[in-house]
């Protein structure tokens, strides 16, 4: 069951009059009055109140959960009373008025076409929409609720920026429970270097989901999920840049919020329990703290210490590996070579360059022609094709307990050496002992029916003996 500040966070003073499923120019909602419904009755908008607060608010919610508020318009700028008024006119502008017909807050339409019938509309995705009365194409909408997000990310919501014209679409949490104009937390995209999602507590970023891998973003851990409830979609073009979601089974309701503290978790809708479930969180251990173990290094959770340096690195204190590594050989540019990491996320992508159309052997050649290169990959390992090549120090690396897309990681041929060395004697080892066991075994059972038979010989009993034998055996055939 949801513990968190959602299970009680809105106190609501609603007195419905009616509900509409439209608002036509001249229509008004008053607070304490009409509510806007979407068509199938999903979403809800209106006045509210949150928490502890006597300031009001124009938000949505889910009709079902109505302590839910996923989307708020006047968010920096609250009605102190119950007496504001939000109106629709005839040039499709939604405008928030106080007690004194003051202006609180109103839409900016994103071009600069003439409405001719316009209407707003509340979608059962969750979008509040100004358009043309008979205009389903979203590219035409006047105006959105899904262009100007709060701390909620819906399905089919986007996150990136228009670089035409720098726009950015971006959640961020709430000040207080109280208070939900724009907290310290932004989820966001990275577009330096190759894009990447990440988390910032003001301009500092605090994790990191990762780039686009063709699958997935690169620093997640691996979904074991053999049905995956969503379908992701990453795009990078010269216009914009975005990465958005959505369900697969239109059945599931679902929700991906940020808290007030920068905790982001995914809630799916138990319609048995009637309750909001936690699906996952993003900070889900230790390593979800951005570069955490310093250059270098990996953090995997469950592990003591949780950071460890690559191969082929020191750590740079021996009081703290926490501190990151240095290379244990320094590169000569000429006579390096590549070490193949299967289970590392991709580091941090905001110093390396990407090529699509490159393979992964020309990803390597070019690699090795750049002295400022320290690894590659390929840019989707769907397809095995792309080229994505670090130009910095390798940071914020998690290591898995499973493969994913490889890393090839920069280091000297004397390094490289070392490794392949260490990694045949420990192969040697690894069959050593799978030849030293099994005959071990063998031995002591010849000697323990050597003893059987004397004991038999001898009339004494040997009922305990058989049966360490019959296990012996067992062990040995059938494990």
């Amino acid at each position: 069951m949801e513990t968190l500040w959602w299970s009680t966070l809105f106190f609501f003073f609603i007195f419905k009059a009616s509900t509409l499923k439209i608002i036509n120019p001249g229509d008004v909602i008053k607070d304490g009055g009409e509510t806007l419904e979407s068509e199938n009755g999903t979403f809800e908008m209106g006045f509210f109140s949150p928490g502890n607060s006597n300031n009001r608010y124009i938000g949505i919610w889910y009709k079902f959960s109505n302590t839910t508020v996923v989307w708020v318009a006047n968010r920096e700028a609250p009605v102190s009373d119950n007496n504001g008024v939000l109106s629709f006119d005839n040039n499709g502008i939604l405008t928030l008025f106080n007690e004194t017909n003051g202006v609180v807050w109103y839409t900016n339409p994103n071009t600069s076409r003439t409405p001719h019938e316009p209407v707003l509309q509340l979608f059962d995705s969750g979008n509040l929409v100004v358009k043309e009365k008979n205009e389903d194409d979203s590219k035409n909408f006047f105006w959105e609720s899904f262009d100007f997000p709060s701390d909620n990310l819906l399905p089919g919501m986007k996150i990136g920026i228009n670089l035409i014209t720098g726009f950015e679409y971006y959640i961020s949490s709430w000040k207080s429970s109280d208070d939900p104009s724009q907290g310290q937390y932004s989820l966001r995209i990275d577009p330096h270097g190759y894009p990447q999602v990440v988390l910032k507590k003001g301009s500092e970023t605090v994790y990191r989901a990762g780039s686009w891998d063709g699958h997935y973003l690169s620093a997640r851990k691996p979904d074991d999920n053999p049905i995956p409830l969503y379908s992701y979609n990453f795009v990078i073009n010269e216009n914009e840049i975005y990465f958005k979601s959505e369900l697969k089974n239109s059945s599931f309701i679902s929700r991906y919020t940020m808290d007030p503290s920068g905790l982001m978790q995914r809630f799916i809708w138990n319609q048995m329990k009637n309750e909001w479930q936690v699906y996952s969180t993003a900070q889900a251990d230790g390593c979800s703290t951005y570069g955490l173990c310093g250059s270098y290094a990996s953090c995997k959770s469950g592990r003591f210490p949780l950071c460890s340096c690559l191969e082929g690195f020191k750590p740079k204190s021996s009081m703290n590996t926490s501190d990151g590594c240095s290379r244990t050989t320094l590169l000569g540019c000429s006579g390096d070579g590549f070490l193949k990491q299967r289970r590392l996320a991709l580091p941090d992508t905001s110093k390396s360059w990407a090529n699509g159309s490159m393979n992964l052997k020309e990803c390597e050649e070019f690699c090795v022609k750049n002295c400022a290169c320290t690894a590659y990959a390929n840019l989707d390992v769907t397809k095995g094709s792309g080229c994505l090549v670090w130009l910095d120090e390798l940071i914020d690396i998690t290591e898995f307990s499973q493969d994913v897309q490889p890393l090839y990681i920069r280091l000297p041929i004397s390094e490289l050496d070392k490794i392949q060395r260490k990694m045949e004697k420990k192969k040697a080892v690894i069959i050593a002992i799978s030849i030293i066991v099994p005959m071990g075994s063998m031995v002591t059972l010849f000697l323990l029916y050597k003893l059987k038979k004397n004991l038999s010989n001898k009339g004494k009993p040997t009922f305990f003996l058989n049966f360490y034998i019959q296990t012996l055996i067992f062990d040995m055939f059938y494990k």
